[in-house]
């Protein structure tokens, strides 16, 4: 199989699982919504998770994308057993980081609170203290599920780490089910810690399988090691100044009126769907191959493979963006608009949406492209250029959140990751010059002409039908029609306008399933 193919069938079997995930991962909105709405409860709930989910963001996320270079590195010399004895390193350090980083959080939580959301204050102040006390350990099990996903990945294995996240969420359902109506809220934050370890949990055996023993050594002067952090250093930074616009937002929002971080977050939970559901798969496929080609010096490989990946990506995001802009009230309503959850939190919902898709292409685009900063060992670049979207969407959110309150932040964000892609692409041509000859940007552009044809498609179904319908049946009805002659129209005028780049794509779908079929 060639080194596309595999590629391309990895990245449909993560897609797969993903989608999985990210179906289960609505039900357990809708679950949420349905049972706590969208008012105090859950703006408590969502900014306990805030401060352990930045702090595992910046550590687990550096590291997990230094430690697959520099494994990939040394398997590749043949030097196994040396790249499983920095991983085991690696594993310990973080561990005891986490736990450390819990009983410190734990005893300084009102301090916390005060800092990650300085509005909120007498009632809800003293719940979200109550909530992150009791959610700060999951800090501990989602980095090993991080690092555990990674190597996992790094050594071609991919469904067991995609399910994983399926597994996560089952268990938050039944925790919102059960200790959720036993417990109230409480009930839901600690179910949340349950599931992240059940995550970890499910991915050991195959891991060991692989070749991992775990030893309680430290090794911290093996020079793997030493890499590891000098690597994860400027990583860690960029991953932080990237967290800067999730604190941001939060700490903007907690001065807004009940129920604005609640919008917030199930609008990013709609938004994440696109992207956890392809770009998160393509990106996790293509990586350990980047890291390769980088580590030989292949460039030219690196090049037409990192741009067939960008092409898939904006073929894919662009029309979903247009999309959920386009059907942003009608699915905010399908999905959400039950129990608890009334028609403000509906109409907070969806205007959130509709600004965080404007920026939706930049923020999918950034992951892949960071990953070739990352394969290349180059982990300052997207720090320096992460820090100009920081200061953007810091003056931006400062603008806009005068007129249009929490979505304002949304539509600040979303700019600002329409100027980080930017930048990203335009520094990585400079690493890469082979990335200037793929003729993406023309590509862009029909893609975006495609995908104006294919709101209009939707908007006019959409429209023709929202008068005719009621009820829930009828809302499906409506958006599934809505939704089905979008993607007929999208594909049609993109082989009409792009047919040679639309044809590869979909050839290799074909021959990918065709090959599994035979299998």
């Amino acid at each position: 199989m060639t080194t596309g193919k595999f590629i391309f069938k990895a990245t449909l079997l993560i897609a797969f699982f993903n989608l999985m995930s990210r179906f289960l991962g609505l039900l357990r909105d809708v679950v949420i919504a349905r049972q706590f709405g969208a008012g105090d409860l859950i703006d408590a709930y969502q900014m306990a998770l805030k401060m352990p989910n930045m702090l595992f963001a910046i550590v687990s996320g550096a590291l997990v994308t230094v430690v697959v270079p520099v494994y990939s590195e040394y398997a590749a010399r043949g030097e196994r057993k040396e790249a499983w004895k920095i991983f085991n390193t690696v594993l310990i350090l973080v561990t005891l980081f986490f736990l450390a980083a819990s009983i410190l959080g734990i005893a300084g939580a009102p301090l916390l609170i005060k800092l990650v959301a300085p509005g909120f204050q007498g009632a809800i102040q003293a719940l979200t203290v109550e909530l992150v006390r009791i959610v700060l350990p999951l800090m501990i099990f989602a980095a090993l599920a991080s690092l555990f996903t990674n190597l996992l990945n790094a050594n071609n294995i991919f469904g067991l780490p995609a399910f994983s996240t399926s597994v996560n969420n089952i268990f938050i359902i039944i925790s919102a089910l059960t200790l959720g109506s036993w417990y109230g809220i409480q009930g839901l934050a600690l179910g949340t810690v349950l599931a992240m370890a059940a995550m970890a949990l499910v991915q050991l055996p195959i891991l060991l399988k692989t070749g991992f023993r775990f030893r309680l050594a430290l090794d911290i002067r093996h020079p793997g090691v030493h890499k590891v952090y000098i690597l994860a250093l400027p990583a860690a930074v960029g991953v932080a100044v990237n967290q800067a616009n999730v604190y941001i937002n939060g700490v903007l929002a907690s001065w807004l009126p009940e129920g604005s971080i609640s919008a917030l977050s199930y609008a990013d939970r709609l938004i994440q769907f696109p992207v956890s559901l392809f770009v998160l798969a393509l990106g996790t496929a293509v990586f350990p191959t980047l890291s390769g080609w980088a580590a030989r010096g292949d460039r030219e490989d690196l090049a037409k493979i990192l741009l067939a990946s960008m092409k898939v990506v904006m073929a894919g995001i662009i029309p979903a963006s247009v999309g959920l802009m386009v059907l942003s009230r009608p699915i905010v309503r399908l999905v959400f608009e039950r129990g608890a959850f009334d028609q403000v939190a509906s109409a907070m919902t969806a205007a959130a949406l509709f600004f965080y898709a404007v920026g939706l292409v930049g923020q999918a685009s950034a992951i892949l492209l960071t990953r070739g900063f990352y394969a290349l060992q180059d982990t300052r670049t997207p720090v320096k250029l992460g820090l100009v979207m920081v200061a953007v969407n810091l003056i931006l959110s400062l603008f806009f959140i005068r007129y249009l309150q929490h979505a304002g932040l949304a539509l600040a964000n979303s700019l600002a990751n329409l100027t980080y892609l930017v930048l990203l692409l335009e520094f990585l041509k400079r690493k890469i010059p082979g990335l200037r000859e793929g003729g993406l940007f023309k590509f862009t552009l029909i893609i975006l002409l495609s995908a104006g044809i294919m709101a209009i498609a939707s908007y006019a179904v959409n429209g023709a039908l929202a008068a005719r319908v009621q009820g829930f049946a009828g809302l499906l009805l409506q958006v599934g029609l809505a939704i089905t002659a979008g993607i007929l129209v999208y594909a049609g005028a993109l082989l009409a306008l792009c047919g040679e780049d639309a044809r590869r794509i979909f050839r290799t779908a074909r021959e990918v399933a065709l090959a599994r079929r035979k299998h």
